[in-house]
């Protein structure tokens, strides 16, 4: 069976066409999948600010640096630009309760420049900050 002539490069023309879609697609779906890996370990830090926070005698730095301790070992590289906030008198129902907040500067490592490059002043990709919370409520002594 013969080709008609004016088919010829159909494939290579579609594969160049879909090839980049199919990219930005993966990229996008690891980038977002890296996202929601940090705030997990965002969520799990701020947990062990909180069960830290609600125990008596403990001060804002011990749970301050099991926060960024936490986050360090699951490898968060910008731990230390962290903002941790401790707030030990919010409300949990008719109780106090201690409230550990984490925001994490986060940028995306392929998506952002791939952004800039097709549209240099847009702000899809642009860095922005995760955030976390954990609230406990205070044990009694």
């Amino acid at each position: 069976m013969r080709r008609i002539r004016g088919q010829r490069g159909t494939a290579l023309l579609e594969a160049a066409v879909t090839m980049p879609i199919l990219l930005l697609i993966a990229v996008g779906v690891f980038e977002f999948g890296r996202a929601y890996q940090i705030w997990q370990v965002l969520t799990n830090a701020a947990r062990e600010g909180a069960r830290i926070a609600v125990l008596p005698g403990t001060t804002d730095g011990q749970i301050v640096t099991a926060v960024r301790d936490y986050m360090t070992n699951g490898a968060l590289p910008e731990a230390g630009a962290a903002t941790v906030t401790v707030d030990r008198n919010a409300a949990v129902g008719a109780y106090s309760g201690s409230r550990i907040s984490v925001d994490y500067p986060f940028e995306f490592i392929v998506l952002g420049p791939v952004a800039r490059l097709v549209t240099p002043s847009a702000q899809t990709g642009a860095p922005f900050t995760l955030r976390s919370a954990a609230i406990m409520r205070n044990e009694t002594q």
